[in-house]
């Protein structure tokens, strides 16, 4: 069975794809003056759903905690669609799917925090990651 990564995880894909959406269709359709202040936040802030996912944190409510902030990177990141939709800087099909996006992000990013919750709870919390082995440096 090979490795899995954070790249494995559902809400991480769902997040990638926001993120994705917000640099190729939302970014690029603002208007010059809003690329460098609105488009800067927002890009930072999809940037930063991805980012936070805490896999590989070795204690479930540490990683819970990361998802956690990746949530609320998912939270800020719609509310800048809605500024943006509001000033009639995007338009209505644009707004509408990254709405569709982020709340499908949030979504699965509850459920992966659920599950870790879950694991928390268990007596036997066994870490099924890979180490890698260090030289001897000699």
């Amino acid at each position: 069975m090979p490795i899995q990564t954070f790249e494995d995880l559902e809400c991480w894909k769902a997040c990638r794809k926001l993120r994705i959406f917000i640099a190729k269709k939302v970014v690029p359709v603002l208007p010059k003056y809003e690329q460098y202040r609105l488009g800067d936040q927002i890009l930072r802030t999809a940037r930063s759903t991805t980012a936070n996912i805490g896999y590989g944190r070795f204690h479930y409510l540490d990683n819970a905690k990361f998802c956690s902030n990746a949530r609320g990177s998912c939270w800020e990141t719609l509310d800048h669609l809605i500024t943006a939709y509001d000033e009639e800087l995007i338009p209505d099909d644009i707004y509408q799917h990254g709405r569709d996006l982020s709340h499908h992000a949030i979504k699965l990013l509850n459920g992966y925090m659920n599950y870790l919750y879950k694991q928390s709870k268990k007596k036997s919390t066994n870490l099924n990651e890979e180490f890698a082995e260090y030289g001897s440096g000699g």
